[in-house]
């Protein structure tokens, strides 16, 4: 399967990099590299991940920083939707 990265999501690890870089420029980049790190492995097993809050969605919890990794199952891809801070509260509605 291939992977697709939506805007939203895209906006989401910049913001994430940015926000922590404020305090911790390296301590940024290695939490965007292990966010871009458990993308690929959603394409060799696309239901790995829990069922979404959202309908339509799954969620790939990263369990050694607190993100969660939104994305969507089609035919041939997955669509990563957002990249969400475990504190943050849920959007309603996820495209």
């Amino acid at each position: 399967m291939r992977i697709r990265w939506q805007d939203d999501a895209i906006n989401d690890l910049i913001q994430v990099r940015r926000f922590i870089a404020m305090d911790n420029p390296s301590a940024a980049a290695r939490v965007a590299d292990r966010i871009r790190s458990a993308v690929p492995e959603l394409a060799d097993q696309p239901g790995m991940g829990r069922p979404g809050r959202v309908p339509g969605t799954r969620e790939k919890v990263l369990v050694d920083i607190p993100y969660i990794i939104a994305y969507r199952v089609e035919e041939n891809s997955v669509v990563i939707l957002r990249v969400l801070h475990t504190s943050r509260k849920w959007p309603e509605t996820i495209s």
